[in-house]
């Protein structure tokens, strides 16, 4: 029996059913498969970096008005079924949310392997169980490797905390990504050291151009381009660039 492929166009995305193998596959108009499922648990953080939130009087979305831990679970059902086999939980931070454990717990049961971006404040509370469930991809966001820069840039007395999380993590084995957002003026003169750190611990670096959006405080003064980041690396180091994905 031939396969039968029904397609559903839904904004830029294509549902792809095809019967024969039940293998379901979500694809754009161009024909690239997607996998990837990234969802927003809370807009709320305990920082205020400066680049992010760096008002105090913020004002969040009332926890009822959020997608409740059922319509997270459901919906992350759906893609899996479509062919999503990773799903990367993100915030505000992720890990402020009452319920993250429950919801991290139910998405541990899909067919998809499960990461989060966070700050790291919090992991300590959560460690154990996460490794339990073999959650050990994580995104940490950590601007600074000094104690007082990185107060200054989060609003926050958080170091030492994130610092032994971040250690933590390395310990039991975790993939570790540390997301760095590159100020001028503010950290820029830490790129060096970022990447000495891979060299002696089993993490990767990315760092990460200032972006301008609502309610940031954009400024271009600010911004450290690529190609900038690259010419402030390539006195200490030898760049080479990695393959792109085909």
């Amino acid at each position: 029996m031939p396969a039968i492929t029904v397609s559903l166009a839904i904004g830029n995305l294509i549902f792809e059913a095809m019967s024969e193998q039940r293998k379901y596959q979500l694809q754009d108009r161009f024909g690239r498969p997607h996998h990837y499922l990234r969802i927003s648990l809370t807009d709320r953080c305990n920082f205020r970096c400066l680049y992010c939130m760096p008002h105090e009087d913020m004002k969040f979305m009332p926890p009822n008005s959020l997608m409740q831990k059922d319509e997270i679970l459901a919906m992350a059902k759906t893609f899996t079924d479509l062919g999503v086999d990773k799903i990367r939980l993100t915030g505000g931070e992720p890990m402020m949310r009452k319920d993250f454990l429950p919801i991290v717990e139910g998405l541990a049961e899909l067919p998809a392997s499960i990461h989060i971006t966070t700050n790291a404040y919090f992991l300590d509370e959560y460690i154990d169980r996460l490794d339990q469930l073999g959650i050990r991809n994580i995104n940490i966001s950590l601007d600074s490797l000094s104690a007082a820069a990185n107060r200054a840039l989060t609003q926050r007395d958080g170091f030492e905390r994130v610092m032994n999380n971040l250690q933590a993590a390395l310990d039991l084995g975790w993939h570790v990504k540390l997301n760095v957002v590159v100020m001028k003026g503010k950290n820029d003169h830490e790129l060096a050291d970022f990447i000495r750190l891979t060299g002696d611990q089993p993490l990767h670096v990315r760092f990460i151009e200032f972006m301008p959006f609502r309610g940031n405080k954009w400024d271009m003064s600010e911004t450290v381009t690529y190609k900038e980041i690259l010419k402030n690396i390539e006195s200490d180091f030898e760049i080479n660039k990695i393959l792109d994905d085909p």
